[in-house]
């Protein structure tokens, strides 16, 4: 198992040429076999044509490099038409929000685990929060370009330790993290908080895990910047382009609905 910045930048290495080809540029995904299938390449000679190497033909992923059996295991993405495909889809799952398929944003993924044997994803390890928990890849329904969808139960199947994604069996039912949305909140302090008034904000009759969620939507993007204008249903200007989000305006757009919310979510930045 390697982490994805384990293996970008490697040196790929032909083993009866006995010469380096190139370096690992990135890891194309195939987002609905939920695997990387190709490995382009950086190489100052190829400017004109990107050069990949199908993950089957890869021979092993070590820490030093990536060995091919021949340079003739590169092709040319421009003749495979389905390769290219692939490429021009830019799924990058790192830095991409993650949302369940009732539209219940969880966090955001920090880094992503595959199989070095087969290029299968193996799980992300996502930011929830502040906290960082293991999702295995088994409950993503569908890797996007900007959001990867999860089962509605995905928050109740968080690992403990990465090493559960290659061995399951080390987490036991009684390991596996039901979280505690109020574990994952910041934690309660003397000094004054943005956070200390949004219970009051909330509707108090919602329920406990809907009111959870939305403070944990609230915690995630508070204090990033909105790169576009956000528009409410009738297109009037409710979050200006610039703003450094506040509660109010987390809140506001969260009232506003779930296509108002997610095309705020889709817009800052740090």
């Amino acid at each position: 198992m390697k982490k994805s910045v384990e293996i970008v930048g490697l040196p790929i290495i032909s083993i009866i040429d006995g010469i380096e080809v190139g370096k690992v540029k990135s890891l194309v995904i195939n987002p609905e076999k939920g695997s990387v299938d190709f490995l382009t390449i950086e190489h100052e000679d190829w400017q004109v044509s990107v050069k990949a190497i199908p993950f089957k033909r890869v021979i092993g992923i070590g820490e030093y490099a990536v060995t091919i059996e021949s340079e003739s295991s590169v092709i040319d993405l421009n003749e495979i038409p389905i390769a290219n495909s692939l490429v021009n889809k830019k799924i990058r799952i790192t830095n991409t929000k993650v949302m369940t398929r009732k539209g219940e944003l969880l966090g955001e993924v920090l880094e992503y685990y595959v199989d070095d044997e087969t290029g299968n994803l193996l799980g992300t390890l996502l930011n929830v929060s502040g906290k960082e928990v293991v999702l295995a890849s088994e409950f993503v329904l569908t890797y996007g370009k900007d959001i990867i969808i999860v089962g509605e139960d995905a928050s109740s199947k968080f690992l403990d330790s990465v090493e559960a994604l290659e061995n399951p069996q080390l987490e036991s039912s009684e390991n596996q993290q039901d979280v505690d949305v109020e574990e994952l909140l910041p934690a309660s302090s003397e000094a004054q908080s943005p956070f200390d008034d949004i219970n009051a904000s909330i509707d108090k009759h919602e329920e406990s895990e809907a009111k959870a969620l939305r403070l944990k939507q609230v915690d995630l993007l508070y204090g990033k910047v909105v790169t576009k204008d956000i528009l409410d249903s009738e297109g009037n200007v409710i979050i200006p382009a610039g703003t450094h989000l506040s509660v109010d305006d987390i809140i506001k757009a969260q009232e506003e609905g779930p296509s108002v919310f997610v095309e705020l979510s889709m817009n800052v930045e740090e």
